[in-house]
Order: C-alpha cells, then sequence, then structure tokens
C-alpha cells in the first residue's frame, strides 16, 4: 500500500480547555498518513484517481475553524472520523501536535490511527 502524507500542516485555531485558550487562536501541527494506492492515478496522470493532499489539507484547516473543542482528543477523533467518511479511507495516522503548551517542551500533542493497512 502507498502512503499520501501532509508534514507539518499549520493550522491557527480555538482550542483549549482553559477559558482563557477559548480567547485565542493557538497553533496546531498536523502530520497526516493515508494509505492508498497510487497505481490508477499514475496510469493516466489523473488527480481525479488519488487522494488530493491540496484538498485534505484545506478540509483539515476549514475543520477546525468550524468545530472547536476543549481536547486535542476530541479534535483528533472528530476529524478522523471525518477524513475517513470522506475520502473512504483504509487506513489513517494523523498526529496533532500543540507547540508552547507544556514550556518544558517543544510540543505536545496526540497520534490517531485507524484502520488497516493492507
Amino acid at each position: 500500500m502507498d502512503i499520501i502524507f501532509i508534514e507539518g500542516l499549520k493550522v491557527h485555531t480555538t482550542i483549549g480547555y482553559y477559558e482563557w485558550e477559548k480567547k485565542i487562536k493557538q497553533l496546531l501541527v498536523f502530520d497526516i498518513d493515508i494509505a492508498t494506492d497510487v497505481r490508477p492515478a499514475a496510469s493516466n496522470d489523473e488527480l481525479a484517481k488519488t487522494i488530493d493532499y491540496a484538498e485534505v489539507s484545506e478540509f483539515v484547516e476549514q475543520f477546525c475553524q468550524e468545530n472547536p473543542v476543549d481536547l486535542l482528543e476530541t479534535l483528533g477523533q472528530r476529524l478522523v472520523d471525518s477524513l475517513i467518511s470522506k475520502y473512504q479511507i483504509d487506513w489513517i495516522r494523523i498526529k496533532i501536535a500543540k507547540p508552547g503548551a507544556v514550556e518544558q517542551a517543544n510540543a505536545v500533542g496526540i497520534i490517531i490511527e485507524r484502520g488497516e493497512r493492507s
């Protein structure tokens, strides 16, 4: 199986448990791996036969803007569910980092992996 990836996608959005966090935008950084078979797209050089990483990137940004939540876990699970549904994904791995959330760390966050890689 082939992997389409998006690395270091930066999104400024409202996320956080504390009241002060609900009033500001914070940076989230996404790394997304999606299993797919690129052969249909490659055989005739057709974008329509693959998962368009630019479209996925725009979807992620829009989803974050339209779905403010308290926890990264909630955002991650809802986003993964939406991506799987929209793009008929069999396997996805998404890492969401929140730089600056813990002073002593470069970033903290979550990794969610769903589905089967074939």
